[in-house]
């Protein structure tokens, strides 16, 4: 499905990353492997993840490079581009997918902690999006895949500043929809349900923890990959702006923010009308402070 795609997959050291690395290359792309090689908190440098990769691919026949660029730099966003145009001339497909997490309860977490996961997730998916921009419109096609998390489309503990990026993402990658339709490219969002090492940071002091932590083990990475395929393939052209999740074998499309209920007052609102009229007019929709794993509830099918 991916014949001479030139695809890059950020993050793609190991994890979901690797897997759809691994997976594009099968159906014919050729990767750029980025991966800064760091820990799952941001921090040290390692080549040898991106380059593993690499080297697995080619093993099999396939065709790819490694890049060490961090995302989280305008400059360096760039040079994960080139990369790509330099060695094979062209780009297709970026996959936006690294990460890193700094998990901390609103109330204690620091402002680089803050900073270093907003740099990465929803700074980083904007620099290389926009930096492939140009190339995407001059040939009139384009795919972008972008990773998201039920942390922010649904809500979950100690994670304020994953979550403001991955919603981040989702709004971000609707406006790259909108802005980049009329010269044929596409922007959607993965939500994935796996095990994986980022998640593997995930506390465990707490039976509910653990309790969610085995859930998540049962779900493998290479699950996400049949998705993302699809979504870099021609066979995709017609959908764009979606948000999509992926958990064992079930695929879902995930709501956006539409309008629920609506009051109308002719002579205007007060603060003591909103509270005696409109407010218990619209309690009945309001959102629970639901978690994640209590709007997926149900084990991994």
């Amino acid at each position: 499905m991916l014949k001479d795609k030139v695809i890059i997959v950020t993050g793609a050291g190991g994890g979901i990353g690797r897997d759809f690395a691994l997976a594009m290359a099968a159906q014919g792309a050729k990767l750029v492997v980025n991966d800064l090689g760091v820990s799952v908190s941001g921090e040290g440098s390692d080549a040898g993840p991106a380059q593993k990769v690499a080297n697995e691919i080619t093993a099999l026949g396939g065709q790819a490079v490694a890049n060490t660029e961090s995302v989280s730099s305008w400059e360096s966003a760039n040079r994960i581009i080139q990369n790509a145009i330099d060695v094979y001339g062209r780009i297709d497909v970026v996959v936006n997918n690294a990460g890193i997490l700094r998990d901390r309860f609103f109330f204690n977490m620091s402002v680089e902690e803050w900073k270093a996961v907003i740099d990465v997730h929803l700074n980083g998916t904007f620099y290389v999006s926009r930096a492939a921009a140009p190339y995407f419109k001059s040939q009139s096609a384009g795919r972008y895949i972008n990773m998201t998390s039920t942390s922010g489309l649904v809500g979950n503990f100690g994670q304020a500043n994953y979550a403001a990026a991955k919603l981040g993402i989702a709004g971000l990658s609707k406006s790259m929809a909108l802005d980049m339709a009329k010269f044929n490219v596409t922007s959607n969002c993965i939500s994935p349900f796996a095990w994986s090492r980022m998640i593997g940071s995930i506390p465990t002091e707490t039976p509910e923890q653990q309790a969610r932590v085995d859930k998540l083990k049962a779900m493998e990475t290479a699950k996400i990959a049949p998705l993302a395929v699809y979504l870099a393939s021609d066979a995709s052209q017609a959908v764009t702006g979606q948000i999509f999740a992926v958990r064992a074998n079930e695929l879902f499309l995930m709501s956006q923010s539409r309008p629920l209920r609506s009051v109308h007052r002719a002579e205007g609102w007060t603060a003591q009308s909103i509270a005696e009229h409109a407010i218990p007019a619209m309690q009945a929709h309001f959102y629970k402070l639901d978690r994640s794993q209590d709007v997926f509830s149900w084990d991994p099918i």
